[in-house]
């Protein structure tokens, strides 16, 4: 099924459910196959490498691969290293972070949570394109099951996100399609909108513009400052891009493959 995740039968015995139930995770941890799970069949269409039977939600035994991109500060890199890496009981772990920026701190995140970091600078490439195609090469190389946009300040062109479809992700402080763009918090603010938000949302060429995953409203409050309001934002984001990776994780995600701004999160009402 286009836009569905397919299992690689790499990371999962083609349904026999004599398969190992066990699997190596981070740092080389052991994790059972979930209760009830058996391995995913060559062409079902859910994120990862088991399936659950008999539950609502789709358990997986072996980690979710992900790769961060990031620019600055690495907050967000931060809430899914705390969130999800870290925790032995979710799925979801980051493989790389990759930063545009040689002296981003949250390369020293990274680090400090034993997560394997490369810097991929525009500078050191004569155009996007050409930087794009090497940095889906070292992104590539990984096998992530998807990659994560967490405060990566360029435009991806096509020579990356073709290698990845379906499987980018970003997230920005608005609830899209308003206030796109690099001042979001700023523009809402100066609207005075009594709501803005935070949106994690499809990767695509356009700035800002693919369909939104999850959404989150935040109030706008009398006497607002920049700052103020950003802090806000902020703290939803750091709680909504974590949920967004666990739903990828759990194969809860679909997009539809006709209706590409139609996005299916199982088990929701939206």
């Amino acid at each position: 099924m286009s836009g569905w995740r397919v299992a690689s039968p790499s990371r999962a015995c083609e349904g026999d459910p004599a398969a190992p139930a066990i699997a190596r995770g981070r740092n080389g941890a052991i994790k059972a196959r979930p209760e009830g799970a058996l391995p995913v069949r060559s062409g079902v269409g859910f994120v990862g490498g088991y399936r659950s039977v008999d539950r609502g939600s789709f358990p997986l035994s072996t980690p979710f691969r992900v790769v961060v991109l990031i620019s600055g500060s690495g907050s967000n890199l931060q809430a899914i290293i705390d969130q999800l890496h870290a925790d032995p009981n979710e799925v979801a772990e980051i493989v790389l972070v990759v930063s545009s920026k040689a002296d981003a701190p949250g390369l020293e995140r990274a680090r400090d949570g034993g997560i394997a970091t490369r810097v991929v600078s525009g500078g050191d490439y004569p155009d996007r394109t050409t930087r794009d195609t090497a940095l889906a090469d070292v992104v590539a190389a990984v096998e992530p099951d998807l990659v994560v946009l967490a405060g990566y300040m360029s435009i991806l062109t096509g020579a990356f996100l073709n290698r990845f479809p379906d499987r980018v992700i970003n997230l920005h402080p608005s609830m899209l399609p308003a206030f796109p763009g690099m001042h979001a918090i700023a523009d809402a603010l100066a609207w005075g909108v009594r709501l803005t938000g935070v949106t994690v949302h499809f990767a695509e060429e356009e700035v800002d513009g693919g369909p939104p995953i999850l959404q989150e409203a935040v109030p706008v409050e009398y006497g607002d400052t920049v700052e103020a309001l950003a802090r806000r934002v902020h703290a939803v984001e750091h709680r909504l891009l974590p949920e967004a990776v666990r739903l990828f994780a759990a194969g809860r995600v679909r997009r539809d493959s006709v209706e590409r701004r139609v996005v299916e999160i199982k088990g929701s009402t939206r």
